[in-house]
């Protein structure tokens, strides 16, 4: 007699933040009340970030900061806290990395990772249920039993997205790319305000989404040194350069 097939978690795909943002459970709680309030509660945390951050929304706490509307010191902790993290990155990088730039404040580099980071809380608080929640492709992932097939993730071919250049099994944690391949070249080396060279993408795995998401846009700026920083720091990812020779890092 075979073993029954695993049901398939259940999947919800809503617009928050400019992206789509995707979930999806398995085990106890999938459709449930439980899991639909812990997923509405989710989408509260990533659209009051976006209330926030947004630098889309003339009204947003971020973008009267960059305006000097607002006084850093009467901003919200949690701004405090993003800005912490993006000093943290644009020391560590050597400047690369670094949210104010040309007289503008945009610290998406920090945010998109931070806030589902944050907004997987109450999803975690969901006994005897795994997850995944993605948003614009960066996600963060759980597997509760030993036995329970890891999350499988795709790395894209930065040259030709409809293939894969890896696919990445993680039970618990988070992974994070950066690269432009959807976006153009959106990262720079803040530095030289240039896109970097010779890179297609930097893919991140680490415990946090919040660390994922910065060291992949971190690395990605610093461009040739993108694989030997990422070492340094303990991490493990794949950087794929533009000519498709991929290197594994940890």
């Amino acid at each position: 007699m075979t073993a029954p097939a695993a049901p398939r978690p259940a999947r919800y795909v809503p617009h928050v933040m400019g992206m789509p943002v995707s979930l999806a459970l398995r085990g106890r709680h999938t459709t449930d009340a439980p899991a639909r309030a812990a997923w509405a509660e989710a989408l509260a945390v990533l659209r009051e970030a976006d209330r926030v951050f947004s630098t889309y929304r003339p009204d947003s706490v971020v973008s009267r900061l960059g305006r000097g509307e607002l006084d850093e010191r009467d901003c919200p902790p949690e701004v405090h806290e993003v800005l912490a993290i993006a000093e943290a990155t644009r020391r560590d990088s050597d400047g690369a990395f670094d949210v104010r730039r040309d007289g503008r404040l945009d610290p998406s580099g920090v945010v998109k990772g931070w806030a589902v980071e944050r907004a997987a809380a109450p999803l975690r608080a969901l006994p005897d249920t795994d997850f995944c929640l993605s948003a614009g492709g960066d996600l963060t992932c759980r597997t509760l039993r030993p036995d329970d097939a890891p999350w499988r993730v795709g790395v894209e071919d930065p040259r030709d997205p409809r293939r894969l250049v890896a696919l990445v099994p993680v039970r618990t944690g988070a992974v994070a790319t950066s690269g432009a391949a959807h976006r153009g070249a959106h990262v720079v080396d803040a530095r030289t305000g240039l896109p970097p060279t010779g890179l297609g993408s930097v893919t991140v795995v680490a415990p946090s989404l919040t660390d994922a998401d910065v060291d992949a846009t971190a690395a990605y700026a610093l461009g040739p040194d993108a694989a030997r920083w990422l070492a340094a720091r303990g991490r493990t990812g794949l950087v794929v350069g533009d000519d498709g020779v991929t290197t594994v890092v940890g």
